[in-house]
């Protein structure tokens, strides 16, 4: 076999070596570009969580600033109208002692009457706006208090029962004052329409959910009830939080089912 030329092998060698050094070019270019894609990667990722810290950062500073705005109208609300009513109630008591005429003392009696039922809505008012209230733990005992005051002058006997995993779970104050309400207006139902004899309070929290059951050995929901704006109430607040309202079959009286999910 006869052997190439010399230059033929060199032009041969000369070849491959630009063929490779163009490949290594190549493989260099696109390895850069591969890094400067990583860095500007990396640096999106970078300004992207310093926008989001941002973001939540003002979003901890709004919350804050309504917490403030909150405890500022209860205390507004506690040292103003408080001290109002409180004026109102004992100038109506000292009147009423002092007048003697029936047709006043019933006036006054109205007076004193409206100033408690102001006084209390007004409390009510002061416990959902305080920020240091929204906690399961909180929330029963406050609802469970206030029963107890309700019931207490009526013959009918209650049971409180709870089953909590953390009483210091938040309850935000939206579902706190709404899930009052639910059991405030499922209570006085009790005590006006259903004839009971005792009834039962039963708070329970679960990994995701907090539940309330109030439940009675009444006469049941009658037509009337049915029909009547407290149930539509109970169902409208409880929506509000994204909660559930259920009226559980019960062979008597009747079993209410309150249910809010905790967020995310």
């Amino acid at each position: 076999m006869k052997e190439l030329p010399h230059e033929i092998k060199l032009t041969y060698i000369i070849a491959i070596i630009v063929m490779l050094l163009f490949v290594g070019f190549i493989i260099m270019v696109v390895f850069v570009y591969n890094k400067k894609q990583l860095i500007q990667q990396q640096e999106n990722q970078i300004k992207e969580s310093e926008f989001q810290n941002q973001l939540l950062q003002k979003e901890l500073e709004r919350q804050k600033a309504i917490q403030v705005e909150r405890e500022r109208i209860s205390q507004d609300m506690h040292d103003d109208l408080g001290a109002g009513i409180s004026a109102i109630k004992l100038q109506a008591e000292f009147l009423k002692y002092k007048i003697k005429e029936t047709t006043y003392t019933e006036d006054l009696e109205a007076i004193i009457t409206t100033s408690e039922d102001m006084n209390l809505a007004m409390r009510e008012i002061l416990w959902s706006l305080n920020s240091q209230n929204d906690t399961i733990g909180n929330f029963i005992e406050y609802t469970s208090v206030y029963i107890e005051r309700f019931l207490d002058k009526t013959t009918i006997a209650l049971e409180l029962g709870s089953t909590i995993i953390e009483s210091e779970t938040n309850l935000p104050v939206k579902a706190r004052r709404n899930l009052f309400l639910v059991v405030k207006e499922a209570v006085h139902n009790v005590y006006k329409h259903s004839q009971s004899k005792s009834i039962k309070i039963q708070f329970e929290q679960t990994a995701t959910s907090f539940k309330i059951e109030v439940i009675d050995d009444g006469i049941g929901l009658s037509e009337a009830v049915k029909k009547g704006n407290g149930l539509t109430n109970m169902e409208l607040r409880m929506e509000k939080i994204e909660g559930k309202f259920e009226i559980v079959e019960t062979t008597n009286g009747t079993h209410l089912l309150f249910q809010y999910t905790f967020k995310a």
